[in-house]
C-alpha cells in the first residue's frame, strides 16, 4: 500500500524522529501544538466496508485492546474532553470512527480487540473490517498500535503485529498510562518494545511513551503526527 511496501519504516519514516536536534524539536513541537489547536470534529463512522469513507487528508489509525485507553488519548492529543467516547463497556464500539483535524490529517479511531467478554464473532468481525480499510489506503501514514505500560503486549497485540507486517503497513508502538510507572520501569518497558519492534517488518523503529492523565508525551506524539500529515 502507497509506499509502505517500498522502503524499511525506519528509512520511510525517518524524518519524524524527534531527536535530530534541539532546534529541529523546538520546530516539530511547535507544529505539534498549532496542528492539534485547530478545530476538530467527527466526520464519519463506518461498521462495514461499503460505508469506509473515500480518504482525503493523510490517516493516522489508532488500534488497540479495547481497555488500553485509546480514546483517553484521543480525547487527550486533541484538548477535547468528549472528542472520543471513553465507555464505560470496553470492547462496546464497533466501528472504525473518523476525526478531521482541521483538514490537514484525519484521526482513524479503530474499533478495540481482544477484550475477554467480546464474542469470538466479533472479534473476526473487527479482523475483517481493520482488513478492509487497511488494504490499499494510500494516504494511511501509520497505525499507532496502543499498549498498557503496565504489562507486556498480549497474544492480540502480538498478532495484530503480525496482521500489519502481512499488510505492509507502518506500525508504531505507543505506551499509555505510562504515569503508572516509574521512571526505570519505563525505560526498561521501552527498552523491551524497542528490541520486539525490531522482529516486526513493518514496525517504526522509535516507540514512545503516554499519559493521558498526567500529559507526559502528549506533546511529543502531536509533534511525530503533525510531521506525517505535513
Amino acid at each position: 500500500m502507497g509506499d509502505h511496501a517500498s522502503r524499511p519504516p525506519a528509512q520511510a519514516e525517518a524524518r519524524t524522529t524527534l531527536t535530530d536536534s534541539e532546534t529541529e524539536r523546538k520546530d516539530a513541537l511547535e507544529l505539534g501544538r498549532v496542528l492539534f489547536a485547530g478545530e476538530c470534529r467527527f466526520a464519519a463512522a463506518a461498521g462495514e466496508r461499503a460505508r469506509i469513507p473515500p480518504a482525503t487528508a493523510p490517516e493516522i489509525a489508532f488500534a488497540g485492546r479495547s481497555n488500553v485507553g485509546k480514546s483517553s488519548l484521543l480525547n487527550a492529543l486533541t484538548g477535547r474532553h468528549a472528542l472520543a467516547r471513553v465507555s464505560t463497556t470496553p470492547g462496546r464500539t464497533r466501528e472504525l470512527i473518523f476525526f478531521d483535524l482541521s483538514g490537514r490529517l484525519t484521526l482513524v479511531d479503530m474499533p478495540g480487540y481482544g477484550y475477554a467478554k467480546a464474542p469470538h464473532r466479533l472479534a473476526r468481525e473487527w479482523q475483517g473490517l481493520m482488513l478492509a480499510y487497511l488494504r490499499g489506503r494510500a494516504n494511511l501514514r501509520r497505525v499507532l498500535l496502543l499498549l498498557d505500560a503496565r504489562h507486556a503486549p498480549k497474544p492480540a497485540d502480538e498478532a495484530v503485529m503480525a496482521i500489519l507486517d502481512g499488510a505492509a503497513v507502518t506500525f508504531q508502538l505507543v505506551l499509555t498510562k505510562a504515569d503508572a510507572l516509574t521512571e526505570a520501569e519505563l525505560a526498561a518497558q521501552k527498552d523491551a518494545l524497542v528490541r520486539l519492534a525490531r522482529a516486526h517488518t513493518a514496525a517504526y523503529p522509535e516507540v514512545l511513551a503516554t499519559s493521558s492523565r498526567s500529559g507526559a508525551g502528549i506533546a511529543e506524539l502531536r509533534a511525530a503526527l503533525a510531521l506525517l500529515g505535513a
